[in-house]
């Protein structure tokens, strides 16, 4: 045992030591006073939050929540990074995607802090005869390209190649990615590649592990899981099955374990749930780890990771706040240890991003590297009880559904069975009653909304490839009741609007008066709470105030309205027996059946 030398500053020495017995009777304190009786060891029970796949935030994490050793940074199991230098020296790859042919942003964007470019090719993005025009300008041996395009890989990489050769771009000097995968492009498409598809995978890689040290040729994109609503360990075990069947067809290509695996990158969301994205992260290369080891090649199973911020998150109504969203799950891509990562411009939602939103995606990471330091860190994270404990959890988690995958024949089987997809549906289904319920708050949207807002209009993007899983947003239900409130203003001049008569002093209605009006905003309908009901142009009222004031004045104040023309009488509180109260709001109601009723009630189609 280490003995520190007496420096003098005790702090806390002469205090005996607390112990997790003494902090639960706390806590169980506590909520007694609170009005929950609960016994003491099922204090950390009653305060912990229950995440997807099955796990729980706890209120208290110590040394006791004993986890696997997550190892050293470069080496087995990589949990802490899969390079021993981190990303210590010059932080992150900043990768920005383009999808449409302009040259323009292409070089300002590397003039301006970007360093690599992820580029979509093909139907709805860049034509591939238009690479060639679109990267001239750019010192292709010093900025790697990332493709993605889709079925058309295999035309868009040799147009690649062709336009190295081109630019005298030596063999070894070529970096980045081919971006094939033809299990990724299936999620997206629906269409199922036949073995000519994974022939032609296997040739790309054969050809970058021979005359292209510097390129990969596959990429395993975890994206279409999670934007198709799919949990954390989702996204990770749909990761792993793809990544393993390339690994299978590229070994009976007759390439080696280790070239096999050298020639993956994994892509990831990250979220503005900090946590969980660096826990994803960290569980991820443990767990590819795993696989390495099982195909007995532990020291090549570093995975190399490319984060992009969620879309699912981003929102079409006051995007703005996207920027705030980007730069918390930019922040957990970095300290989660992802190599490469990309920003969504925050009108992402809305169409083709405008320079301003480009340079505002770029400096994201920008100021996170040069401004917040946070790359000089190795794994900033780790050690953290919280952390440590999310990322085994995860990890369990993601490794249950992979093996689900593969007892059921594999991804490909997965995704023509339609098993993988009911999975995730069922998983999105379940966090909509989430968002409905606003126990997921959207800021923004469900929450704070701002019906005054100017919308903020950009050119239409590319459509993106479909026929295969759905892409969802959390936004998406209240966007439609919004959408609603929009056609109704365009055709009358007017929002749907109720009427918010507060009954009693100011301290017995602000509450319920503040959440009314918060939930009617968000269904775009506009509260009025100001003058008479008579002059509000409203066909419905909703009382607000305590539960004694309605106890007292609810049904008189009901038949007043109702005399005065009022078509619905809503109370902002928990269901009661009040006479001439037609509904009721109040937390933790289904917001969207409540507002799509209303808005049906008003006549807005």
């Amino acid at each position: 045992m280490t003995v520190l030398p007496d420096d003098g500053l005790s702090l806390a020495a002469e205090f005996p030591a607390a112990t997790r017995a003494q902090w639960q009777r706390l806590v169980t304190g506590v909520l007694s006073r609170s009005g929950e009786d609960v016994p003491a060891a099922e204090a950390e029970d009653a305060l912990s939050t229950a995440l997807e796949d099955g796990l729980r935030t706890r209120p208290l994490y110590t040394a006791a929540d004993a986890v696997p050793d997550p190892g050293l940074p470069g080496f087995p199991p990589f949990v802490r990074s899969g390079r021993a230098a981190g990303s210590a020296v010059g932080g992150w790859d900043v990768r920005q995607r383009h999808a449409t042919a302009d040259p323009g942003a292409v070089l300002t964007d590397l003039e301006n802090g970007v360093t690599s470019l992820w580029l979509a090719v093909g139907p709805g993005g860049i034509p591939v005869d238009g690479l060639d025009r679109l990267l001239r300008g750019v010192y292709l041996d010093l900025a790697p390209v990332a493709l993605d395009a889709g079925a058309e890989t295999a035309d868009a990489a040799q147009e690649l190649l062709a336009v190295y050769a081109r630019r005298g771009v030596a063999p070894e000097a070529a970096l980045g990615n081919l971006g094939a995968d033809p299990l990724g492009t299936e999620a997206r498409t629906g269409s199922a590649y036949d073995g000519d598809g994974f022939a032609a995978t296997v040739a790309l890689a054969r050809l970058c592990v021979e005359a292209y040290p510097g390129l990969r040729a596959l990429t395993v994109d975890a994206l279409p899981y999670h934007e198709a609503g799919g949990s954390a360990a989702e996204e990770l075990g749909a990761s792993l099955a793809t990544g393993v069947a390339y690994l299978r067809a590229l070994t009976d290509g007759g390439m080696s374990v280790e070239q096999a695996l050298g020639q993956l990158e994994f892509r990831y969301a990250a979220t503005a749930d900090q946590f969980l994205t660096i826990a994803k992260l960290r569980a991820a290369r443990r767990l590819w780890a795993r696989v390495a080891e099982a195909c007995g090649a532990p020291s090549a199973g570093a995975q190399l990771q490319h984060a992009v911020t969620s879309s699912v998150m981003t929102t079409a109504r006051d995007p703005w706040v996207n920027m705030l969203r980007a730069t918390i799950a930019t922040l957990a891509a970095g300290v989660g240890g992802a190599e490469s990562v990309t920003v969504h411009s925050f009108d992402h939602a809305l169409g083709v991003p405008d320079a301003f939103a480009r340079r505002i995606a770029r400096n994201t990471s920008t100021v996170l590297i040069e401004e917040s330091h946070l790359a000089r860190v190795i794994d900033p994270a780790g050690g953290s009880w919280y952390v440590e404990s999310l990322t085994d959890g995860l990890a369990r988690a993601a490794w249950e559904f992979f093996q689900e995958i593969e007892r059921s024949g594999g991804q490909a089987a997965g995704l023509r069975s339609g098993r993988i997809g009911q999975r995730l549906a069922a998983t999105w289904a379940e966090r909509s009653r989430a968002l409905a319920r606003r126990r997921e708050p959207v800021t923004g949207v469900s929450e704070f909304p701002y019906l005054g807002e100017k919308p903020v209009v950009r050119e239409p993007a590319p459509a993106q490839p479909s026929g295969g899983l759905p892409r969802v947003r959390r936004d998406e239900a209240f966007e439609a009741l919004r959408a609603r409130s929009d056609a109704h203003l365009a055709a009358t001049g007017v929002r749907p609007r109720v009427f918010l008569a507060a009954l009693g002093p100011a301290a017995a209605h602000t509450a319920r008066l503040t959440f009314a009006a918060n939930l009617f905003q968000a269904g775009g309908i506009e509260p009025v709470t100001e003058g008479s009901f008579e002059d509000s142009g409203a066909g419905e009222v909703c009382l607000c105030s305590s539960d004694a004031v309605y106890e007292e004045r609810a049904a008189e104040k009901a038949a007043a309205f109702r005399s005065a023309g009022a078509g619905h009488v809503v109370l902002a509180g928990r269901p009661a027996a009040y006479p001439g109260i037609d509904s009721y709001v109040h937390a933790g109601c289904d917001a969207v059946t409540v507002l799509s009723a209303t808005l049906d009630r008003m006549g807005v189609s």
